[in-house]
């Protein structure tokens, strides 16, 4: 069974009326999907978003497609958002977010990273970090700009590049180099064209990390090409194994030149508030709080003020949440490797990219048979850019006992081939 015809009363066109005999015709109505712009028309629909769709029709479905944490906000930051509303905080904020949440993410990235930035001026907080994406796409890319990008990466930052008239320049990441970006292939890839070098790590969907000189070595091209450095670090604090992350503005000469996005989805188990936020320098930040100001004008003020406290008093619901992930990341990457699907060791955000290539089959067709055949959701290595063919994403953002009874699943999908 396919998905795609699930899925195709989405794009069937209506059948043509016939004409009414004697009635006065007029002028044909345009197709409305040639009313779209070209750039948009050339963006597919979301190769996850399908799998949950026809995954909510199913029932007994175990999902690893879906890349949120399985854990609920922690109560004091629910509380937090609680008072907020009873003390009738339901008005608008400044442009660049509260300054009392700016104050904060300025205090917890220099602490963390040795990074300051100015909460009035260098920090704007957002609908989540992808609304940080799009506007800094839309504020720094103009048509015909290159934008180097590693892939496998998130299926959200192509679109961002594409939407704002700008190249998106892949750099293909492997797993014999643990899908580290080389940063040979990343100067090769440059032209009097490049406007940026983009890097999403720790990564989704293949869990890797880069290595501190792989870091230094891309500051370094970047420095010498004059380039900017867009740098998406959700999944920041979610690292294992003892790798230590470092903030990509936080490295020599580089914080003159990097966007650095972030937000509160994945550490703090904060997906539906929707608070991400950018920093960059304040000329650059000016630019994008102009295109944020007129589309969106400000994040949500309950949610900005649960995430002061997430900021303050959440620690160690972060550190639990880590020790978590990392005992079922360790588990299940174990297991897999053990049926018959390599994985390498993936050392950030809470993804495994296995190899399926023994099987036979194409990512598409193991996501799909696997789904239909013995409830279990992964999505498609390709769902994540060419170089992702051979591979799926599983999360392990879901209970100990859900992946192993995930994994005992997939073994029987897997010895059945």
């Amino acid at each position: 069974m396919s998905i795609e015809p699930l899925m195709s009363h989405r794009s069937a066109a209506p059948e043509p009326v016939p004409p009414t005999p004697g009635a006065v015709q007029s002028a044909p109505v345009p197709v409305v999907r040639e009313r779209l712009a070209e750039r948009v028309r050339r963006v597919p629909p979301s190769g996850i978003r399908k799998y949950f769709d026809v995954i909510a029709t199913m029932p007994d479905v175990i999902s690893l497609g879906v890349g949120e944490p399985d854990f609920t906000t922690p109560p004091q930051i629910v509380e937090e958002g609680v008072r907020s509303l009873r003390a009738g905080r339901t008005h608008y904020t400044s442009n660049y977010g509260t300054l009392d949440l700016r104050r904060g993410l300025s205090g917890h990235l220099e602490r963390l990273y040795g990074v300051r930035y100015d909460p009035e001026g260098e920090i704007c907080v957002t609908v989540g970090a992808s609304e940080a994406l799009a506007v800094t796409m839309a504020a720094i890319v103009d048509p015909g700009d290159e934008v180097i990008l590693h892939e496998p990466s998130y299926v959200a930052y192509v679109p961002a590049i594409v939407f704002s008239g700008g190249v998106p320049v892949f750099v293909s990441t492997r797993a014999e180099r643990a899908f580290e970006l080389d940063p040979a292939e990343v100067e090769a890839a440059v032209t009097p064209r490049t406007k940026a070098i983009f890097l999403g790590y720790p990564c989704n969907p293949t869990g890797a990390v880069l290595a501190h000189d792989t870091l230094d070595a891309i500051a370094d091209i970047a420095e010498r090409h004059d380039l900017l450095v867009v740098s998406d670090e959700i999944y920041d604090r979610l690292v294992y194994a003892g790798h230590r992350h470092r903030a990509f503005s936080s490295l020599p000469g580089m914080r003159e030149r990097t966007v650095l996005l972030g937000g509160f989805s994945k550490a703090y188990a904060m997906t539906g508030w929707r608070v991400g936020y950018a920093c960059a320098p304040r000329e650059l930040l000016e630019g994008f709080v102009k295109i944020h100001q007129y589309q969106i004008m400000s994040a949500p003020t309950t949610a900005q003020d649960a995430a002061v406290t997430a900021l303050t008093g959440a620690e160690h619901d972060v550190l639990r949440m880590v020790d978590e992930y990392d005992r079922r990341r360790r588990m299940f990457v174990a297991e897999l490797n053990r049926i018959g699907l390599p994985t390498f060791d993936p050392h950030g955000a809470f993804y495994a990219f296995p190899s399926i290539k023994g099987t036979g089959l194409s990512s598409e067709e193991f996501a799909e048979r696997l789904l239909f055949e013995h409830q279990v959701a992964v999505i498609p290595g390709t769902a994540f850019g060419p170089s992702g063919e051979g591979h799926v994403r599983a999360s392990y953002a879901t209970s100990f006992e859900g992946l192993q009874e995930a994994v005992r699943r997939i073994e029987r999908f897997v010895r059945s081939l």
